[in-house]
């Protein structure tokens, strides 16, 4: 009888603890998740700091005008040297997320700690590797890298993949973040405006058609950096813009009555072709993907884009059919039937946190 009573109240403090992560949406932060957008069984579920990590290095990527291949290729090197963390140690003067080492030239240790630096550097050693696009991911990340586990990197091209569909937009509605709802205080729509700026450079604005402001933003608040971290400067390998830093403008977007949207118009490539050959549809989606990932980091409550919307706080965190788009939620298989087409005109709205 006594072990019969101990069992049920074990079994009833199990209980509770998952009715109340359930109610809450588990932790203090959200986790994340990708899914096939075809329809598959293959999902990655990861953490709020990886995804924000996985988005910079995705946004870099495209502001280059590299294809998804590039990015896929980036995010298995990272997700195989750091686990996608901006960690400041590593074998001998290793550093951050691709494990670069001053002392291999690849820049300073403050210059590497900047995730867009960093993810830069990579892109820039990459685009030289003669046909990397055709080569198996194993053989092009080491042209790079110079790992003395060569072979390490193929356990990650799956994940990778899934990863670099959603965050380059050409799967939609495909990347989501659950859990409770982040109640600290946060950084605001100028927050987001400058996160967005830091990712995607000046070119993110300008190709869009939105106006970008003259204004400088302090690079020693969380506004405009990450907390330990360097902002790019205009010469850097993280940098898309060659005459201002992504860290010394802000865009300005427009905003709702309380003043905490952030509005990002979504165009197809400008006359000068700085926005490669993606559809404003896989624009808008990548958008919409790096706020959801950025959500945690930055407050972010709200986001929506061709008739859907992901709203923070929510137990399983899938993108819904926004109030009166007339689109149904999106089934965790990742299918985006009525995710929308995004079409040229679209825009991404963020709604940053109070």
């Amino acid at each position: 009888m006594l072990r019969l009573g101990a069992g049920l109240v074990a079994l009833g403090a199990v209980a509770g603890y998952l009715t109340v992560q359930y109610v809450t949406g588990g932790g203090g932060s959200p986790g994340c998740r990708v899914v096939s957008a075809s329809g598959g069984a293959a999902s990655y579920a990861f953490t709020p700091e990886q995804a924000v990590n996985a988005a910079t290095i995705a946004a870099v990527g495209t502001g280059r005008n590299l294809p998804e291949r590039a990015v896929t290729i980036a995010l298995a090197t990272a997700l195989q040297e750091s686990g996608l963390r901006n960690i400041d140690h590593g074998d001998r003067d290793s550093l951050g997320l691709f494990q670069q080492r001053p002392s291999q030239g690849w820049g300073t240790p403050r210059q590497i700690m900047d995730p867009t630096y960093a993810a830069g550097a990579f892109y820039q050693h990459l685009v030289k590797v003669p046909g990397y696009t055709g080569l198996p991911l194993t053989v092009a990340a080491q042209r790079v890298q110079r790992s003395g586990y060569p072979e390490a990197y193929a356990k990650h091209e799956s994940d990778a993949s899934l990863l670099a569909a959603a965050l380059t937009g050409r799967s939609a509605a495909t990347l989501t973040c659950g859990g409770r709802k982040d109640t600290r205080p946060g950084a605001g729509p100028d927050g987001v405006r400058a996160a967005l700026v830091r990712d995607f450079g000046r070119d993110a604005f300008e190709v869009a058609g939105a106006e970008v402001g003259d204004r400088a933003a302090a690079t020693s608040s969380p506004a405009g950096s990450r907390a330990g971290e360097a902002p790019h400067s205009s010469d850097s390998p993280g940098s898309s813009d060659g005459s201002k830093s992504a860290a010394s403008v802000t865009p300005r977007g427009s905003a709702d009555a309380g003043g905490r949207t952030v509005t990002v118009p979504v165009a197809e490539a400008g006359p000068d072709g700085r926005a490669g050959q993606r559809s404003a549809r896989e624009r808008g989606w990548q958008l919409a993907h790096w706020a959801v990932a950025n959500a945690s980091a930055l407050h972010i409550e709200r986001v929506s884009y061709a008739g859907r919307e992901w709203v923070a706080g929510t137990t399983d965190g899938r993108w819904r059919g926004a109030a009166g788009s007339g689109s149904g939620s999106a089934p965790d298989s990742g299918s985006t039937s009525g995710a929308g087409s995004g079409r040229d005109g679209d825009a991404v709205r963020i709604v940053a946190g109070q």
